[in-house]
Formats: C-alpha cells, sequence, structure tokens
C-alpha cells in the first residue's frame, strides 16, 4: 500500500513513533554519536584544507588527513592552554571572590529574615542539611568526578578516530549516498549532495567566524570597562554565544559576576549594556553577513533544539544541536517533499526584501549573504 493513500492520522501516527524511535536511538548512542557528529562538522571545516594539500604539495588522502589531523589538535592544545593558564590566574583571585561573596550572601541572609522573618541559624541550618544529604555519600562524588574524566577520554578519542575515518573515506561515503538511491534520482542526489557539503562547509567557517568576532568584540568592551580576564570571557562569550540567546545570558551573568567581585558594582551595568548592544550587533550585521539567512534557524525551534539537545547528549547536545537543526534545514529545502519543513524550521520570508550591503572602502564591499 501506497503510503500516501493512507489517512491522515495513521501517517500522524507513524510519523511520531519515527521521531520518538529516533530519539529513543539517539540518546542511547550518545557515546558514539555526538562525538562522530563533531568530527563531522570539524572535517567540514577542515576539507578545504585537506583538498589543497592533495592537490598542491601532491598528499596522499592519508597524508592530508594526518596533516589536517594535526592542525586540528595544535589548535585545540592551543586553546586548552590558554584556558588553563586564564584559570590558574583566575584561582588566585578566589580569596578575594569568596570575601566578596560571603559579604553579598551576608545582606541577603539579613533581607530574607526580615522578609519571611527566617532566622539566619535556620538558615544556615537548611544550607547545612542540605550541603550533608548532597555529600553525604564519597563515593557518589568520586564515582561522578571519574565517570566525567572517563566520559571525556573516550569522547575525546573516538571525536579523532571519527575525524580521520571521515576525512580519509569521504569520497567513499559520497558515493555510497548518491548510488544507494536509483538511477533515475542520480542526478538530483548529487546535485543535493553538492549544495548540502557546500552549504554545510560554509555554515561551519561562517559559525566560526562568528565566535572570533563575537569573541574579539567582548574582549575589547570588557578591557575598556577594566573587568579582569577580560579575553577569557570573550572568549568564553564567543564559544557559549553557539547556544542561541541563552548562551549570551549565562555569559552576561559570568561577566557580571567578575565584574562585581572585582570592580565596582557600577561596571556590571555597563557590561549589561555592552553585552545587549554586542547582541545586537550579532544578530543584525554578523549573522546575516558571515553565517547568511538562508540557514538562520526561528527562536522556537532554537529554544526547543537547545532542550531536546540537553535531554539527550547534555551539555554537548546543548552546542551540537543548532548546527544540526541548521543541517536538517538545509537538506529538506532541497528535498521537494520537505520544503514546508525546511521553512518552519527558518525566519519568516519578506516578500520583496532587499539584500543589506556596507561599502567600508572603494574596493571592499560588505554583503548579506544568502
Amino acid at each position: 500500500m501506497n503510503l500516501l493513500q493512507l489517512p491522515f492520522l495513521v501517517k500522524l501516527t507513524l510519523v511520531i513513533i519515527c521521531i520518538l524511535g529516533l530519539g529513543y536511538l539517539l540518546s542511547l548512542g550518545q557515546s558514539i554519536l555526538a562525538p562522530f557528529f563533531f568530527a563531522f562538522l570539524m572535517a567540514m571545516l577542515f576539507l578545504p584544507a585537506a583538498n589543497l594539500m592533495e592537490k598542491k604539495p601532491k598528499f596522499t588522502r592519508s597524508m592530508s588527513t594526518i596533516a589536517s589531523l594535526m592542525i586540528m589538535l595544535m589548535i585545540l592544545t592551543g586553546l586548552v592552554y590558554f584556558f588553563g593558564s586564564q584559570l590558574s590566574d583566575f584561582s588566585k583571585d578566589i580569596p578575594h571572590l569568596r570575601i566578596q561573596f560571603t559579604k553579598v550572601f551576608g545582606d541577603l541572609q539579613h533581607w530574607v529574615s526580615k522578609t519571611f522573618h527566617v532566622k539566619i541559624n535556620e538558615q544556615l541550618t537548611y544550607i547545612d542539611q542540605g550541603l550533608n544529604k548532597l555529600l553525604s555519600s564519597s563515593g557518589v562524588i568520586l564515582g561522578f568526578t571519574l565517570g566525567i574524566f572517563s566520559t571525556g577520554l573516550g569522547f575525546i578519542a573516538f571525536f579523532i578516530l571519527f575525524f580521520i575515518f571521515i576525512l580519509n573515506y569521504r569520497r567513499v561515503l559520497n558515493n555510497f549516498i548518491i548510488t544507494v538511491f536509483n538511477e533515475k534520482h542520480k542526478a538530483s542526489v548529487l546535485e543535493i549532495v553538492s549544495e548540502v557539503r557546500v552549504m554545510t562547509k560554509k555554515y561551519i567557517i561562517g559559525l566560526c567566524l562568528q565566535v572570533l568576532i563575537v569573541s574579539t568584540l567582548t574582549s575589547i568592551l570588557l578591557t575598556v570597562l577594566g573587568v579582569k580576564y577580560a579575553v577569557l570571557l570573550g572568549v568564553l562569550t564567543g564559544l557559549l554565544n553557539v547556544i542561541p540567546y541563552l548562551g549570551i545570558c549565562i555569559a552576561l551573568l559570568i561577566s557580571c559576576f567578575i565584574a562585581f567581585a572585582t570592580s565596582v558594582p557600577s561596571t556590571c551595568i555597563y557590561v549589561l549594556i555592552g553585552y545587549v548592544g554586542v547582541h545586537a550587533i550579532d544578530g543584525n550585521i554578523i549573522l546575516p553577513f558571515v553565517v547568511g539567512s538562508k540557514v538562520k534557524i526561528n527562536a522556537l525551534f532554537s529554544f526547543l533544539g537547545i532542550i531536546i539537545g540537553e535531554h539527550l547528549w547534555g551539555i554537548a547536545g546543548m552546542f551540537l544541536c543548532i548546527p544540526a537543526i541548521a543541517i536538517i534545514k538545509i537538506i529538506f529545502e532541497r528535498v521537494d517533499g520537505l520544503r514546508p519543513w525546511g521553512k518552519l524550521l527558518g525566519e519568516e520570508e519578506k516578500p520583496g526584501k532587499v539584500k543589506k550591503t556596507y561599502k567600508l572602502s572603494k574596493n571592499i564591499t560588505l554583503k548579506e549573504m544568502d
């Protein structure tokens, strides 16, 4: 029986069952699928460099893959060293932060005592009871710590292996996707695969540029305001900005806390205003001109994606869900039967909208991307 001839409720039931089954499989295969998808994104980012090494210096496929891996590991090692050195300096100010936090916590206790008529001693008793329950089993804490450590090592190991395999066998994977369909659909499938690969590569490169620009703007802002660890907070803001809406709010809270603990309280207000400005620049200039409007996801599905991604894959899912939805949107918009779903994931299209252009100099013009 043809699926298109089934009643609507039957088709809807089948779709819901497929979605639930897919979600269960994604949750079940978290330890493998999360590093695989991250490796896929990084492979798309390093694909132009690998192709260039195979053309110019005439590297073999294995040599270009190993060279790309070494470049990526050098970049990741530099980021780890940067965060490690910054956090080492940050740890020296922890006593001062503790004193400031104690002062604020004391003021909050007096406010709670005055407002809700709960004595400070009773508040401390409630806190101690909660901490005792949380820390009652040292074995649980040790197991949790070892679990995080082992999970991180497993993620890195799988990520490196998948990165090597995807880059080294990219043509095999590409040919499989093309040949798995009927011969009459080969031309259209080839076109879709080519377009998806190009758009995905542009999106990943644009996303990296967005992180770099937002990190630079935030670092300059915090440096001008005299906030300590401006570069660390700027890079953290750029990375968290990958998570739409929620990421910039988390970065703002962290920056305001550091500004409040290491500077005058009024600095928090300027940090708040500055972050609103950076977010406005990111949404109206950086995102349309660097990433492109065709892969922009509307706020509703961005928020749903963050919640579902965190539920399925934890923190890694919050970062990977947006690129995943963007890639799904790209595929949907290039398949006739799925175009409405692609439009549902994107922003509302305004008919007759003219692309924005900014002329920076006589020879440099900034034009909004598709």
